[in-house]
């Protein structure tokens, strides 16, 4: 078969969603395309597995950010998921919807449907949450959403002593305000990760309307003339390495490859900045200056301090006796270290009483390392990150060949803004209060990172450009608006190009305050729903 009535380009969070709402129409054939592999391999289904598939070429794309000023000149390693699943299948697993403020906001940006009241029963409608129904929660849906399965002595005195700074203790988070302190909900079926493919792809592959192909790298989107505008009519696609092999959309071609992937392609087939494609020979099929732009993420800064009087993961996974009890115990009951996200413990406040919500978020982690996959250190320790919520830095995603295979330069521009670089000190100033809390005192911290030789404004701000690293949450390349540099509509249809909609975390015009991969499903959900309806 070389036609279909959708086609979907990427089988991640997004591409899952779609691939299962849309082929629930028997009288519709649909396409899903992954440019990685099957999602069968073991780690990816251990929680704690994120160690050995991201920086994985089985299960990663491994990019790389160009070096960032703001980073002092470094560049760091960027996960995507490379795989069925895309980056559900590597990532957190945290189930984090933001706050109302976000959508709120997309919402006073002129974008219909998507302020929190709107896109509340949407979230409701994908969830199946293990405490049941109530105003917040929905069951029944296929995103499962469970409570953590190992408990740390180290994170319930880092609550209380959070509390003790003025971030109270709440019972959960994604309710719309967010500050407080709470364990994060995660992903996860009985210790297992609960990825996209699981929840909305597995349970309908055999609908004789869908076909999924791995393998499978889109080169361009077909694009053609039509009463005055440009018209997708397919995809040009190398399966495994093989001739490029043309395949047609009859009805619409969904781009769902994500923050990085999603922009990539647009300019691969001419759709973007018309002096960036004509530096790469690539023919200005629709001149989008805003394709690749305002990409954004939030920055994670991390501090590490070391810990007595109680046994944190460096230890109980220092050993091999300490190793096999931790496989035994998640091979028999499906607890213990084996089903921890990297983080289990989360707190929202804001960064001054100015502030109208909480603009800052810490993750907890009862470990340190010196970078991701590096070996845990061989004393007790934690690591409070905090990160900055919303911050006011933009980077672009630009290709920088006309090859499909080639990575893309990636430019965040972290802390690039006076105000991200305050937030940034803030956020290490307040995790110092909150280190120094009684609650704490029994465990004797002391700092190790950035270290308390360092006070003053500027050089806190130097040492957030030294710790800070990316938390995987890429959004905005593709963002929706009404404005000159918006990407598409708010029903997700790209600007002056029919037949063509952008469905994935890209089309956010500004990060919703936490993990990305719920807000990923619930637009998807929104988008299946506007195609559903346009089809009519």
């Amino acid at each position: 078969m070389d036609e279909f009535d959708y086609i979907i380009v990427g089988a991640g969070t997004a591409g899952c969603v779609l691939a299962n709402r849309l082929s629930a129409d028997p009288n519709v054939s649909v396409l899903l395309l992954e440019a990685g592999g099957k999602d069968d391999y073991f780690w990816i289904h251990v929680p704690v597995g994120y160690l050995y598939t991201i920086g994985n070429p089985r299960t990663d794309w491994c990019f790389k950010t160009e070096p960032e000023p703001g980073l002092n000149g470094r560049s760091i390693g960027y996960a995507r998921g490379k795989v069925l699943g895309g980056s559900s299948s590597i990532n957190a697993m945290i189930y984090m919807r933001g706050q109302r403020s976000d959508y709120d906001h997309w919402a006073a940006q002129g974008l219909r449907g998507w302020s929190w009241d709107d896109v509340l029963p949407v979230f409701k409608r994908s969830e199946d949450y293990q405490h049941g129904a109530d105003e917040f929660h929905g069951v029944g849906g296929e995103l499962r959403v469970e409570e953590r399965r190992v408990h740390w002595e180290i994170l319930d005195a880092w609550r209380d002593a959070a509390a003790e700074c003025g971030i109270p203790k709440i019972a959960e988070f994604n309710r719309g305000d967010n500050f407080g302190n709470a364990y994060f909900q995660m992903n996860q079926r009985r210790g297992v990760r609960w990825s996209g493919t699981k929840a909305f792809l597995r349970p309908v592959l055999k609908r004789p309307n869908l076909t999924v192909r791995t393998h499978a790298l889109v080169e361009r989107l077909l694009l053609e003339a039509r009463d005055g505008r440009q018209h997708a009519t397919g995809v040009a696609v190398r399966f495994a390495g093989a001739a490029s092999t043309v395949l047609r959309a009859r009805r619409e071609v969904l781009l769902a490859a994500g923050a990085i992937g999603s922009p990539q392609l647009l300019q691969l087939s001419g759709v973007g900045a018309p002096e960036l494609l004509r530096a790469h020979g690539i023919g200005v099929r629709h001149a989008l200056p805003g394709v690749g732009s305002n990409l954004h993420d939030h920055l994670q800064i991390r501090s590490i301090y070391t810990v007595r009087n109680t046994v944190t993961l460096n230890r109980r996974a220092g050993t091999l006796l300490g190793q096999a009890r931790m496989a035994l115990e998640y091979a028999l009951l499906r607890t213990g270290p084996l089903t921890m996200p990297p983080s289990q413990l989360g707190a929202f406040a804001k960064s001054d009483p100015a502030q109208p919500y909480a603009n800052m978020e810490w993750h907890v982690q009862p470990l340190s390392l010196d970078k991701f996959g590096s070996p845990l250190h061989p004393y007790d320790a934690i690591t409070p990150s905090v990160c900055n919520l919303q911050p006011t830095s933009r980077g672009h995603v630009r290709i920088k060949s006309p090859d499909p295979a080639a990575a893309p330069a990636i430019t965040l521009n972290y802390l690039g803004t006076e105000e991200d670089r305050r937030v940034a000190a803030a956020g290490l100033k307040f995790t110092r209060r909150i280190m120094a809390a009684k609650a704490l005192a029994r465990f004797q911290p002391e700092e190790t990172l950035p270290g308390l030789a360092l006070q003053t404004e500027a050089e806190l701000e130097r040492a957030a450009g030294d710790l800070g690293t990316t938390i995987f949450h890429p959004v905005g390349t593709c963002r929706m608006g009404v404005d000159a540099l918006a990407v598409v509509d708010d029903r997700l249809r790209v600007h002056g190009v029919s037949g063509l909609r952008v469905i994935d975390a890209s089309v956010m015009p500004r990060i919703t305050s936490g993990n990305t991969n719920a807000p990923t499903v619930m637009i998807a959900e929104q988008g299946a729903e506007f195609i559903g309806r346009d089809a009519v």
